[in-house]
């Protein structure tokens, strides 16, 4: 039988003995009926893509670096808060079956009420844990059945375009990890603990790692049970399946899927938000 919306959230409490703040789901709309399929194939009209891909977007940070009361991820950057770009682009593509948030324990329990702007029927608020590890895994955790397909987001990359998740979801279909990437640009440089050069870092196969990172969903799962099993901690989740030797390739990314980490990347991204991607 199915629950109720009501009845998920107050039935998803991680820990009995200490709920914490209730999920927030809705139920899916359900699939269109067979008979319409068949009338749009006849039709010449081109059949929609299965909606079986699960986002996590990673919202659990402190964000100290840029400093201020308010979380960076609430901060309005181009229009908006900086969170809602990416929830309502991955809401806008009909292959996205689920949107996870994973937010600060506070926040999860009292979203910002901006956020109820999105499709409520395709979203999930989930809590961070201690690490960004842990806060994936929880997001993980609350994808439907259905996903097959998962791409993990920073909040923080507020303007990733369609381009970009479209190469890294046709690379995840194919059954490998994919990681929206740019080459490196710029000398190298490694130096040791007093900022002396040590050498020259060949710079032809550097790339800078981006989100959205995706893989199919059975491999992302094993490559975040090994970390948990074994207390390894990374700062993507394309490393925890390299480890594991599992195969991750790069795609094109943009380079207005820029991180905002400090001050200055504020006015980066507004200056950035109208270029084409």
């Amino acid at each position: 039988m199915t629950a109720t919306a009501g009845e998920n959230a107050a039935a998803m409490s991680r820990d009995p003995r200490d709920p914490g703040p209730p999920r927030v789901t809705a139920l899916a709309a359900p699939r269109a009926a067979s008979s319409a399929q068949g009338s749009s194939e006849r039709s010449g009209v081109e059949p929609q893509l299965p909606r079986d891909v699960g986002v996590v977007i990673v919202a659990a940070g402190s964000g100290s670096r840029v400093g201020g009361g308010e979380l960076k991820q609430f901060r309005w950057v181009a229009g908006k808060p900086m969170l809602l770009h990416s929830v309502q682009a991955f809401h806008a593509r009909t292959d996205v079956a689920m949107v996870v948030v994973v937010l600060p324990k506070a926040y999860a329990a009292d979203p910002p009420p901006w956020l109820f702007q999105c499709d409520l029927d395709r979203l999930l608020l989930s809590v961070g844990g201690r690490e960004r590890a842990e806060s994936v895994a929880n997001g993980l955790e609350d994808l439907p059945e259905e996903v097959r397909y998962v791409l993990v987001h920073d909040a923080a990359r507020p303007l990733v375009g369609d381009g970009v998740i479209d190469r890294v979801i046709d690379a995840a279909r194919d059954g490998c990890g994919a990681v929206a990437a740019l080459p490196v640009v710029d000398t190298l440089k490694e130096v040791d603990v007093d900022g002396t050069i040590v050498r020259t870092v060949e710079r032809g196969r550097m790339w800078r790692a981006q989100t959205p990172q995706g893989f199919p969903r059975e491999m992302i799962e094993r490559a975040h049970a090994a970390a948990r099993r074994e207390v390894i901690s990374a700062t993507d989740d394309a490393a925890l399946c390299e480890r594991l030797g599992l195969p991750v390739r790069v795609v094109r990314g943009s380079e207005r899927a820029m991180k905002v980490t400090e001050e200055p990347d504020f006015a980066r991204a507004e200056a950035l938000f109208p270029l084409p991607e």
